[in-house]
């Protein structure tokens, strides 16, 4: 087990999981904020306009990026667009240049990416030996995993392809407010494969990866494929609510754009090969069993 651990991003619904299952094990963790410290175990930093100063890195097991505007807000107009790519790739690149210049004794760099990696893929099994896509969050995964690989020969760089967290606060925020409202249905076809993970696994999964000591691109994705109106269907039925209204693909693109074509119609039946492959066994293997645990 780890017994130290740097993370950025540490705030965020993933973040803020990850760092108190750490603690609960003894694990000494180290947050990377952007505001004055307040407590003796933030350390302030300035991507992008500084670099992160290497010994803060020094003796950390791994340094944990979980960094980047949240691609659930919409709409995705131009400047927002800049926004998702500059916070990806500016921290991530902080964080590689720092791990890089402690050479032989840099920790693992554990980074986020994510499952929009593949883009649309209908028909096919999605593993980490997979192509990317050709989507906007495609092509910023491929961008942001390539900041990520420049901490250097030395160091064992893994890139967590995450899936859409089952939480209330993840990817069924809005699907929790259309069912409250009576407005649930299939999102386009609604029968597009969508990847997901519980809150509870994601954490557990990247734990997994800094113990096994793994390295290279691992789909951090829940065991049994669903579709869009799987997912759907079993929180409007939790809330007791109907699912029926439908949202046409066509009405998605014209009024969402790249974060429809992106987000809602991808097509991706992406495993968790590599997870599976070193022993992970998950707590949800269902998402059924993810939403009930959420709700």
């Amino acid at each position: 087990m780890a017994r130290r651990l740097v993370i950025s991003g540490a705030s965020g619904l993933i973040g803020t999981a990850l760092v108190a299952s750490a603690r609960a094990d003894g694990v000494d963790v180290t947050r990377l904020v952007r505001r004055p410290p307040t407590t003796a175990d933030e350390v302030q930093w300035h991507p992008g306009e500084r670099q992160l100063d290497p010994t803060v890195l020094e003796g950390a097991d791994a340094v944990v990026s979980l960094g980047g505007a949240s691609v659930g807000r919409l709409p995705w107009t131009r400047g927002y667009r800049r926004t998702l790519v500059e916070s990806r790739i500016v921290t991530t690149r902080t964080i590689a240049t720092a791990v890089r210049t402690l050479g032989a004794d840099a920790p693992a760099f554990v980074s986020a990416s994510a499952v929009g990696y593949y883009g649309s893929a209908p028909g096919e099994t999605l593993t980490e030996a997979a192509p990317a896509g050709d989507t906007f969050l495609a092509r910023l995964c491929v961008r942001w995993e390539d900041e990520a690989l420049r901490a250097g020969d030395h160091a064992r760089v893994a890139l967590l392809r995450t899936a859409p967290v089952v939480h209330r606060q993840g990817v069924l925020k809005p699907l929790i407010q259309l069912a409250r409202f009576g407005l649930a249905g299939p999102i386009g076809s609604g029968t597009q494969v969508w990847p997901w993970i519980s809150l509870d696994d994601e954490v557990r999964a990247i734990r997994h990866v800094i113990d096994h000591r793994l390295d290279g691109p691992v789909n951090l994705t829940g065991p049994a494929p669903a579709t869009a109106s799987d997912l759907g269907r079993a929180v409007a039925a939790r809330l007791g609510r109907p699912f029926w209204l439908p949202a046409p693909a066509w009405a998605l693109r014209l009024a969402l754009g790249d974060a429809a074509r992106s987000l809602l119609l991808p097509d991706a039946d992406v495993r968790p090969d590599v997870l599976r492959d070193t022993g992970f066994t998950f707590t949800h293997a269902t998402v059924q069993q993810a939403v009930d645990a959420a709700l």
